[in-house]
Parts: structure tokens; sequence; C-alpha cells
């Protein structure tokens, strides 16, 4: 269940006639106290697709709030096609809370699936498989491989690490052989219909919820 929102706000109209704009309008009567309010969405309204609780925070202190209860993992995403997908992983990393995304390749990527939600997020970027490696080593944190390998074991069928990196690859060729030669383990999503592989973003969301199952407290 959802925190209830502060007293005094305004409801937007979307919340009885769901065709209309999301969000709430602006605050009624005396503003609430406290540097986490932002007083351009208090005067205005908050239009933006964010939890109940943060309603008129401001950017930074939505944040600083969720750096107080990041999830153990990262996730990684090669970038050597401008994937759409990426957008749409990060989106989803924003949802479980992960501690950080890193985009590998190309430090431009698409960010139209994103929803802006990269701004409650720490993104690192990583010129090479290398750099990213040595990034990850230097903090002891192992790289899980998420594609359909030789040697990838269903991913339900041991937790995955409680710190850890989760590496994705692109739509259509997956991972690079370098990051797969560079991973210390990898993983798979069992599937039982025709094709041969999900999904980037829908493989993504798969494994971050697996560990968000496993690792997360209750809520």
């Amino acid at each position: 269940m959802l925190p209830s929102l502060p007293v005094g706000y305004r409801r937007g109209v979307n919340e009885q006639e769901p065709q209309h704009e999301v969000g709430v309008g602006p605050w009624e009567g005396p503003w609430p106290e406290g540097d986490h309010f932002d007083p351009e969405l208090l005067e205005h309204g908050d239009r933006r697709n964010v939890a109940d609780h943060f309603r008129y925070w401001s950017l930074e202190a939505i944040k600083a709030d969720l750096d107080t209860r990041r999830h153990g993992f990262h996730v990684a995403i090669e970038n050597w096609q401008h994937d759409i997908n990426i957008g749409s992983i990060v989106r989803t990393a924003n949802a479980f809370n992960a501690a950080g995304v890193h985009v590998v390749g190309r430090k431009r990527w698409n960010r139209r699936g994103a929803m802006v939600t990269d701004r409650y997020l720490h993104i690192f970027h990583h010129e090479t498989v290398a750099e990213f490696v040595g990034w990850a080593s230097e903090r002891a944190l192992p790289v899980v491989a998420v594609d359909t390998l030789p040697d990838a074991v269903p991913v339900e069928s041991r937790p995955l690490p409680a710190s850890c990196i989760l590496l994705f690859g692109q739509e259509g060729p997956g991972l690079s052989a370098e990051a797969v030669a560079a991973a210390d383990s990898a993983v798979v999503i069992r599937q039982f219909g025709s094709t041969r592989s999900l999904n980037a973003a829908a493989a993504a969301s798969i494994v971050m919820h697996e560990w968000v199952r496993v690792h997360a407290p209750s809520v």
C-alpha cells in the first residue's frame, strides 16, 4: 500500500477521471514545512510519474531519500548500437532502486524509454568493457552476465549474489564476446516457446525482480 499524501494536497483530475492529467494540482492552504518540498511544484502542481509519497518533493530530495535504501545490485548495459531497450532497462532499475546503472560503450544512449527516471539514479559510463570490469573489480562486485550462453544456469536455480552487477547485452546480438569472457558467472531465463531469446528489456525486468525476490525485505 502506498503512503497517503500530505494533508492539504489538491487532487489531480485524473484521480476521478483517468483520461485526464496525472499527478496533483497546486497545494491548497498553508504550504507544508520541510526542505524536501519544491516551491515550484507546490505552486503549480506535481504532474510527474512519482510515487504518492514523493509528491511535491524536489528531485534532489527524492534521490537523496532513495540513496538511503539502495539495493545491493547494479545494472550494466552494453551500448554499441544505441539500443532503444536501454531506456526501458534504466526505468526498471529505478523501479527496483538499483545501486547504479552502468553504460558500457557509447556515452550517448537512447533515453526515450527511461521517462526521465535516470535523474533519480546514479549513472556511470565506461568506454570499454575492460574499464567497466576494472571498476567492478576495485569494489569486489562480481559481474553476472545475463544471456543465453552454454554455461549459463537458470536464474532461479541459485541465488544471485547480494552485491553484484547484472550485465545485459543488446537486442539481437546479446553480450559481446569480451563481456562474456569478463563475467564471473552467467544466468539465463528459462523459455518454453519457439523464440530464441526474450526482449532485452523484458529479460532485465525478470532478472532484477529475481534479485529483489531473494534479497529485498518484505514491504
